[in-house]
């Protein structure tokens, strides 16, 4: 067919608009392939009989007078269609039925001489059945072709010369317009494939119906091959592009076609770059992000799709091979734009987020592609790769995709010059980092990940350097660590040496609220490593400091690696290896641990005086330290660290002894203070953000502080935890003088103390802590004869949240509150450690004590573990022949909860 009968998207628009108008500025050569459509517009009485549509009719005449073309159309739409349609039926018919040659046709009966020498000598009327014999003859051809799997273009006189193919474009469209119960055209569409000219004549006939446009596209996609290989993919690329191009608009929705049906991949590739063409002038194309799509979407199967196209592409044949290597000139068209523009290896601030979809991109056809690089294009990349981004979140990002590029494409450094520059970027990099992350802004910079790669080359890790980069890609790739062993010998021999990366690591500053929310390696995950590897220990490197301020920098919900670095924290300090003989990691201050939970809510509870850290003589190392508001992840981190030390050390203690060894023990004195059943309880209220921390507790708690995970108390507080949540109590004001003033009418009006209690009850354990030593003051005045039983019970209620929150506290105020006074002997303020050592001062009680069963069962409570069977004893001698007495000691196993029956009032 001519090189003129292209459509022209001008022509296809107008039509597909109805603009007349735009059609009227139209050449008559421009109009031509439309031309049966015209004419049956102009033709055909409409159904819209309004004066604009009157007023368009006499348009398009006036479009067509001057053609002489016309009046062979109009012959066409004078025949007999109705005893055509009958033997077009017939003749179908007889092309269904096996070995069927040309001659038995019942529309092209009589030929006197060859097809097409007879469709150049007969009337319309045999013209548009001899077109129509022959396109049927053609499609029963195709049928017996698909079942043997062959493809070949079909020898027809008609068709095969190029004169006839505007008269045939003609006759088609006729055909299609006045027999469609027959004729369709998706079926004709796929017909013409497998002639010549096919693809030219599938776009006059879609030009005449142009609303057929995006059902023939997707009828063709549907029918294509996953990867074109065989010549049949070629004509069909080809009459897409060409149908695509006479309908720029639709191109992008016919490639996302191919995507939704993984079909035809090259055309998707081709209808891209075309695109890309158009849009030349326009920064803003989708060429890199749709190629980066297919490659990094979540859908597996167009990933395995596009990945076999880049493979195929690579071999050099059929239409693959062709669009890859357009694909790849257009992404070294871009590489070049974007170097161009940067003077003296400074990357300009506008290029720099096209540069690091360009990188990933090119990481992604080699990852997931298996795409060779070639010379040109690892020149440009390195080029590229090792510019300097400015200090923005965007270079940042930039940077830390071109580390990981280095490693995941080992290629790109095969050149000395390259591994030179590459090797020049990094050092660049080590330099610039402080800089960088003060100026862009960004808390896990590229620094944090430079530092960690280094450590896992130093401890052989190389599989966690591929999780790393495969993260930071945001892409699954081989990485063989074959491949990295140059790039091991850069980063341990040239650039970071171990001492480096500890020395170096100790100045990293902490994250600003750690916590799972923020994303990417961070120096936490740095120190994690080096504490395992004993890089600190080994080379003398202080630690402590970074992990305790980053301990106190630490909020909900808890950073997975958190836990794991206390761990390793607490080896480092007790365990001994033969490869480090001294540690020099320190545990951390009882006075650093108090300091975090002086200014939370159990402040209070902290004598100052214990404390020597002064805030004026503090070390540089703690200016930076924020405690004024400590979250509950650091409580509940710094109380992991103490019980997971000292059971460390438990289990070491024979290795002390023997070896003479003095290790740090924590004070039970202290231990005492620490809420650590309240902050369990937090735990396991909110498993979701402390999920990995929740379990290590429970089981050091059961181990070391059986007395704080009695099964009676944990249920006892589920109930009062449920009750405190349903409350309501917004409007209560409760404060010491309205406590005193209630308890003072104890004897002559209880009711008032009992309205006070009920509303303690309602409250939150937390909120009543505050005035704990007011209310326990009171506790001897609970044990008056003329206090109903009413009350007692009330104040047991109330003394039993209070005990949820710091038990041994309420304790040590409990023994101390109902001791007798004794105004010869002055009377001590006993403390924890005064009641494990000697239980009988707990015996020191009011003796009213032993006939008021609420109260008992509360002293009873108030007991350390340790001292449990030495109370039982002293008890066993006082017991009295009562039943209910014997139901405080009860027999069995010792370690037993003691328990009073709330029905034993008086023994």
């Amino acid at each position: 067919m001519p090189t003129n009968t292209a459509v022209s998207p001008r022509v296809f628009t107008a039509i597909q608009n109805v603009h007349i108008k735009e059609l009227s500025t139209c050449s008559q050569k421009e109009i031509r392939p439309i031309l049966p459509c015209l004419v049956r517009m102009s033709l055909i009485s409409p159904l819209d009989i309004t004066k604009e549509c009157a007023e368009g009719r006499k348009e398009i005449l006036t479009i067509l007078s001057g053609i002489e073309l016309v009046n062979s159309i109009v012959a066409l739409l004078s025949i007999d269609f109705h005893a055509l349609e009958t033997d077009v039926r017939k003749e179908q018919q007889l092309r269904q039925k096996l070995g069927s040659v040309q001659s038995d046709s019942i529309l092209a009966q009589s030929l006197q001489s060859g097809l097409a020498l007879e469709f150049e000598r007969s009337d319309s009327t045999r013209r548009l059945r001899l077109v129509l014999s022959e396109i049927l003859f053609i499609a029963s051809q195709i049928q017996e072709l698909q079942r043997n799997q062959e493809f070949q273009i079909k020898q027809s006189d008609l068709f095969d010369n190029a004169v006839y193919m505007e008269e045939i474009s003609d006759v088609i469209c006729i055909a299609l317009a006045e027999l469609p119960a027959l004729l369709s055209i998706l079926d004709m569409a796929e017909t013409l494939l497998h002639v010549k000219h096919g693809p030219e004549i599938i776009c006059w006939i879609v030009a005449n119906s142009p609303d057929s446009f995006a059902e023939v596209c997707a009828h063709l996609i549907a029918n294509g091959e996953r990867q074109e290989e065989s010549a049949l993919g070629r004509i069909r690329t080809q009459a897409l592009t060409m149908l695509c191009q006479m309908n720029p608009s639709q191109a992008l929705a016919v490639r996302a076609k191919c995507v939704e049906l993984c079909r035809m991949p090259a055309l998707a590739i081709t209808l891209s770059l075309e695109h890309e063409n158009i849009d030349n002038l326009q920064p803003e194309s989708d060429m890199v992000a749709f190629v980066s799509g297919l490659l990094l979407g979540n859908d597996q199967q167009v990933r395995t799709w596009i990945a076999m196209f880049v493979r195929n592409g690579q071999k050099r044949k059929w239409e693959s091979h062709t669009a890859l290597q357009s694909l790849r000139e257009e992404l070294l068209r871009r590489l070049k734009a974007i170097t161009s523009h940067s003077s003296d290896s400074q990357l300009a601030e506008s290029y720099v987020v096209q540069a690091s979809a360009l990188l990933r991109l090119y990481c992604a056809l080699r990852g997931i592609g298996g795409i060779k690089f070639q010379d040109d294009e690892v020149v440009m990349i390195v080029q590229l790769l090792t510019s300097h981004p400015p200090p923005s979140p965007a270079g940042v990002r930039f940077v830390s995709l071109g580390l990981c590029m280095l490693i995941a494409c080992p290629s790109l450094i095969g050149h000395s010059n390259l591994e030179k520059r590459s090797i020049e970027w990094v050092q660049w990099l080590v330099r610039e980092e402080v800089y960088f992350e003060s100026t862009s802004g960004v808390s896990a910079s590229f620094g944090e990940m430079l530092l960690l790669m280094a450590i896992h080359f130093h401890s052989n890790q190389l599989s966690a350097i591929c999780e790393l980069v495969c993260a930071t890609l945001g892409m699954k790739i081989p990485i063989r660590p074959n491949n990295l062993t140059r790039m091991k010998q850069i980063f341990t021999q040239e650039i970071f040496t171990e001492q480096v990366v500890t020395s170096h690591a100790v100045k990293v500053p902490v994250t600003a609220n750690l916590s799972a929310n923020i994303p990417g390696f961070l120096p936490v995950h740095c120190i994690h490593q080096l504490l395992k590897s004993r890089a600190f220990a080994k080379h003398k490197v202080p630690i402590k400091n970074w992990i305790y301020r980053q301990i106190c920098d630490s909020v909900p919900p808890l950073h997975p690696v958190l836990p794991a670095l206390v761990e390793v924290y607490v080896n480092s300090i007790l365990v001994t290896t033969n490869k480090t003989s001294e540690h020099t990691n320190k545990p951390i201050t009882e006075d650093e641990i108090r300091r975090v939970f002086q200014n939370s809510v159990f402040g209070a509870n902290f004598d100052p005086k214990k404390s020597v850290l002064n805030i004026a003589d503090m070390e540089n190392d703690y200016m930076d330290v924020d405690t004024s508001k400590p979250s509950l992840t650091s409580q509940l981190l710094l109380l992991y660290y103490l019980l997971l030390y000292e059971d460390v050390r438990l289990s070491n203690m024979h290795n002390f002894i023997s070896q003479g060894k003095k290790v740090k023990s924590y004070s039970t004195e202290f231990l005492s203070e620490l809420p650590i059943k309240y902050l369990l309880q937090q735990v396991q209220r909110d498993q979701m953000s402390y999920a990995g921390l929740f379990s290590p507790l429970l089981r050091l708690l059961a181990t070391h502080f059986p007395h704080l995970s009695l099964v009676d108390d944990w249920l006892d507080e589920e109930m009062i935890n449920i009750d405190s949540m349903t409350a309501n109590y917004d409007n209560v004001v409760i404060n010491d003088v309205a406590i005193i003033e209630a308890f003072g009418h104890i004897e002559t009006c209880p009711s008032r103390t009992g309205r006070l209690l009920r509303q303690l009850i309602d409250m939150k354990p937390t909120d009543i802590w505050p005035h704990a030593e007011t209310i326990i003051h009171f506790f001897k005045a609970i044990l008056d004869n003329k206090v109903p039983r009413y009350i007692q019970e009330l104040y047991k209620q109330v003394w039993l949240r209070l005990n949820t929150v710091l038990p041994r506290c309420l304790w040590v105020l409990s023994i101390n509150a109902l001791i007798i006074e004794n105004t010869m002997v002055r009377n001590v303020f006993l403390t924890q450690e005064n009641i494990v050592l000697d239980p009988l001062q707990v015996l020191r009680c009011h003796t009213r004590v032993f006939r008021c069963a609420p109260v008992l069962s509360v002293i009873l409570r108030a007991r350390e573990c340790s001292s449990t069977n030495s109370l039982r004893s002293l008890l066993r001698n006082r017991r009295r022949s009562s039943s209910a007495w014997s139901n405080v000691v009860p027999k069995g196993n010792t370690k037993c909860r003691l328990f009073i029956p709330s029905s034993s009032f008086y023994c």
